[in-house]
């Protein structure tokens, strides 16, 4: 091949990426486009009606932006931001739960993985959802989740107000001791919830006796005026936990 009909090849193939990455953004943000999902189906080479996965990851991966890879039979689609990456991916019959391993080869994370999209046309819905499961990342961590495992704090980051004045409301006096004396209560709590409210097993894993756990749960249910053996003000505190750790993590 001549060096000008290479030329033209390499410009075909560059627009024809052009044209192919423009129809999935398309999808991505969701437009009310008539015929766009048939002609993303013929430019992607993909199933109009296929089961597709959406990732939102906030450091973008190996290998450049734009590209289409295949990895453990699963294509993926990959679309580059200023400050993030999207990931679309083909699963056909595959669950959600095999991406995250996939994905953090080449991006640790943070990052969000949205419910199955049934179709091209569920992929702007499918987008949104995959931030907000971003969003539940803590600032400073790593790791890629799936929006259905953390539904409690999806619904908290996509009600930053309301978040805020739980937090307010239920952690006020918390939030004003010193951030060590803080930092051990909230600990405390976490270690307590991880162990299913059991304070023997929480106190091996704080490497403290059993007594001076329940002495800090009681300390905590005197600052924010709940008690932890009600279900209700239990649930208040653990949101605004996970409220509090969202927006203003500890050090």
């Amino acid at each position: 091949m001549s060096g000008s009909a290479a030329g033209r090849s390499e410009e075909m193939r560059r627009r024809g990426d052009e044209r192919d990455g423009a129809l999935l953004d398309a999808l991505l943000e969701g437009r009310d486009d008539p015929g766009l999902t048939v002609r993303a189906a013929c430019g992607l080479d993909l199933p109009e009606q296929g089961r597709y996965a959406v990732a939102v990851l906030r450091a973008g991966g190996d290998g450049p932006p734009g590209a289409v890879m295949e990895a453990e039979g699963l294509r993926f689609f990959r679309r580059g931001r200023t400050d993030r990456e999207i990931v679309v991916v083909a699963l056909g019959d595959r669950d959600t739960a095999v991406l995250a391993p996939l994905l953090e080869r080449s991006c640790p994370g943070p990052g969000g993985i949205g419910p199955v999209a049934d179709g091209l046309a569920g992929l702007g819905a499918a987008c949104r959802l995959a931030e907000l499961a971003l969003l539940t990342c803590p600032p400073g961590t790593t790791g890629i989740v799936r929006l259905e495992d953390r539904l409690p704090a999806a619904l908290l980051v996509s009600q930053p107000e309301l978040s805020a004045r739980l937090v307010s409301d239920v952690l006020g006096p918390l939030l004003a001791l010193a951030p060590a004396d803080r930092a051990l209560l909230v600990r405390t709590l976490d270690a307590w919830l991880e162990c299913g409210g059991s304070a023997g097993r929480a106190a091996g894993r704080l490497y403290c006796h059993r007594n001076t756990v329940l002495n800090r749960l009681r300390r905590l249910e005197r600052l924010t005026s709940r008690s932890l053996s009600r279900p209700r003000e239990l649930i208040e505190m653990t949101l605004a936990l996970d409220a509090f750790r969202l927006t203003a993590p500890q050090p």
